[in-house]
C-alpha cells in the first residue's frame, strides 16, 4: 500500500486531501508525505511517526537531526550521502545508525555497508528533515522547490524575548489603525525583504502598506479564486510558491514574478479575515524567516485592532442626563 493510501486508510488524512497533495506533488515534485506537511494537513512529528509505523523502522527525532557528532559526519563521504541521500547520525562500535528514506531498501543498505565497511543500521527519516540536514552538515544546497528549513528545525533560530516585549507594549500604545499597520510592517521587514499587508474591504482585497514592493494600486475581488482567496477561506496560513495562474495575474504582476517562496497569513477579528499579511525574499530567494513569530505578529495586530474598536465603542457610548 502507498503511502498516501495509507495516511487515508488510518484517518489522518481525507481522500481530499490526498488528492490536493496529489496535484500539488506533480505540479512541484518532493514526497507525497512533504506535500501534506507543506499544505499543514500533519504536522512534521506526525508525519515521521507514521512513517516509523508504515516502514516498521525507529524515526529519527528534531533533536537527533541537529546534534550529529562530527566524527560520524566525517564518517561517510559527501559524495555516498549525495548519491543515496542518507544521514549517518549515530556510531555504536562497526555499526553506523543512518537515516534513510526507505528503510527497507535492501539493496541500498548493501550497497552502503560494503562502500562504507559498516553494519548499517536503517532509520526512516522524512524529506524534509533529510534535506535541511544535508544542507547543514554536508553543504548539499536544496533545491529551491523546497521552503525555508531552518526555522522548522533548528532550535537555535529565535526571537529575542525581549525584544517581543517591547514589541507588545508598541501594540498596547497604538491610538490608531495606520499605527498598527506600520507596527506589523516594520517588524516583518526586518526578517524578510518583502512585506506587503493587506485590507479587505467591500468585497475586495486591496493593497494597505508594504515594504520592497509597491502595492499601492492593487486590487482584486475577495471571491476570486486565488492564493490569496484561500488564506481568506480556509483562515490558515500559507507557504509555499506563487502559482503562475490566471488567479494570479494580479498578485504575479506587484510581486514581478511568481516566488517559490512565499509566506501568507490571516489577520482574524471576531472570525473574520479583515487583512492579509504577506512576505516573501524576492521571487528567485528562500525565506529565511520564524513562521511562529510572524504568526505572533499577526495574532498580536488582530487583537490590537480588537481593543481599538472596543475603545471606539466606549468613547461613542452616550447617556441621557
Amino acid at each position: 500500500m502507498k503511502l498516501g493510501e495509507a495516511l487515508v486508510k488510518e484517518a489522518l488524512i481525507t481522500r481530499q486531501q490526498l488528492e490536493q497533495a496529489l496535484k500539488r506533488q506533480i505540479q512541484f515534485g518532493g514526497r507525497i508525505g512533504t506535500n501534506i506537511v507543506e499544505l499543514r494537513f500533519l504536522e512534521e512529528q506526525e508525519l515521521a511517526k507514521f512513517l516509523s509505523k508504515f516502514f516498521k523502522s525507529p524515526a529519527v527525532s528534531i533533536n537527533m537531526i541537529n546534534s550529529v557528532p562530527e566524527d560520524v559526519i566525517n564518517s561517510v563521504n559527501v559524495d555516498v550521502v549525495n548519491k543515496y541521500k542518507i544521514l549517518p547520525f549515530k556510531k555504536d562500535r562497526n555499526r553506523l545508525h543512518t537515516a534513510m528514506l526507505d528503510p527497507k531498501d535492501i539493496k541500498e543498505i548493501d550497497d552502503l555497508r560494503f562502500i562504507t565497511g559498516y553494519e548499517i543500521i536503517p532509520h526512516v527519516i522524512t524529506e524534509l528533515m533529510l534535506v535541511y540536514a544535508l544542507e547543514k552538515y554536508y553543504g548539499i544546497k536544496r533545491d529551491v522547490r523546497y521552503i525555508s528549513l531552518s526555522d522548522r528545525f533548528n532550535p537555535e533560530i529565535k526571537v529575542e524575548e525581549s525584544s517581543i516585549e517591547k514589541i507588545k507594549f508598541s501594540f498596547t500604545e497604538v491610538k490608531e489603525t495606520e499605527e498598527i499597520a506600520a507596527i506589523l510592517i516594520n517588524e516583518s521587514y526586518k526578517i524578510a525583504k518583502r512585506v506587503a499587508l493587506f485590507s479587505i474591504k467591500g468585497g475586495n482585497i486591496i493593497g494597505w502598506k508594504s515594504r520592497g514592493i509597491d502595492i499601492e494600486n492593487f486590487t482584486m475581488q475577495e471571491k476570486e479564486p486565488s492564493v490569496l482567496f484561500d488564506v481568506i477561506r480556509t483562515k490558515n496560513n500559507y507557504r509555499g510558491p506563487v502559482l503562475k495562474i490566471k488567479c494570479n495575474e494580479p498578485l504575479i504582476e506587484i510581486l514581478s514574478g511568481t516566488p517559490q517562496d512565499t509566506l501568507i497569513l490571516p489577520i482574524i477579528l471576531r472570525d473574520k479575515v479583515v487583512g492579509l499579511l504577506y512576505v516573501d525574499n524576492g521571487p528567485a530567494s528562500v525565506l529565511n524567516a520564524n513562521v511562529g513569530f510572524l504568526s505572533m505578529l499577526a495574532s498580536m495586530a488582530a487583537i490590537a485592532f480588537e481593543i481599538m474598536i472596543l475603545k471606539k465603542r466606549i468613547l461613542d457610548l452616550s447617556f441621557p442626563l
